[in-house]
């Protein structure tokens, strides 16, 4: 009796033991994944990881790479400017903003210069020959002088402020309240 006992005792720590060092691999696999992944995330838009970045934005980000633009699209089978900055905004940050860009300008943001731009910022832009005071794209910056917004002729992608065609059409930043 005492010999089954002792048997089953070191049989339970032999059994602990396994699940402790199957634990430890798979957490240590999903670290590998995780960055794995994160690196791929970053790699997609074209920017270098940061440890102050907020990755919830650049995955959700990522994941819109290269839908289509369609004109009041909602859905990654095709969206439109707005609607991108609307949906990210809402799963990233919790906020409802207005569904087009001169509302979002109006009602959800502070107007700021393009030199205090922070990641998650609203990019503006009038690229249909009205005045200055009228907007009709936007897009959120990332960092770097790069942002993400649904262009009518590549879909969803990174562009970059520099860019002399954004330079021309840029007409500011906005913080959301």
């Amino acid at each position: 009796m005492k010999m089954i006992r002792k048997k089953l005792i070191q049989f339970r720590y032999v059994l602990l033991w396994a699940m402790i060092t199957l634990m430890a691999v798979g957490c240590s696999t999903s670290r590998n994944i995780e960055k794995q992944h994160n690196e791929e995330v970053y790699e997609s838009l074209g920017l270098n990881k940061d440890r102050k970045d907020n990755s919830a934005l650049y995955k959700e980000a990522a994941a819109w790479l290269h839908v289509p633009h369609v004109d009041g699209g909602t859905s990654h089978n095709g969206t439109d400017c707005s609607f991108l900055v609307y949906t990210i905004y809402k799963t990233v940050y919790g906020k409802t903003l207005e569904r087009n860009s001169a509302s979002m300008l109006k009602k959800n943001c502070e107007i700021i210069n393009e030199e205090k731009l922070k990641e998650g910022d609203l990019v503006f832009f009038k690229s249909n020959g009205k005045s200055k005071s009228f907007v009709n794209h936007v897009g959120i910056y990332l960092k770097d002088h790069k942002f993400l917004h649904a262009s009518t002729s590549k879909g969803v992608v990174v562009s970059n402020l520099d860019n002399d065609y954004y330079r021309k059409v840029f007409v500011c930043g906005g913080r959301v309240k």
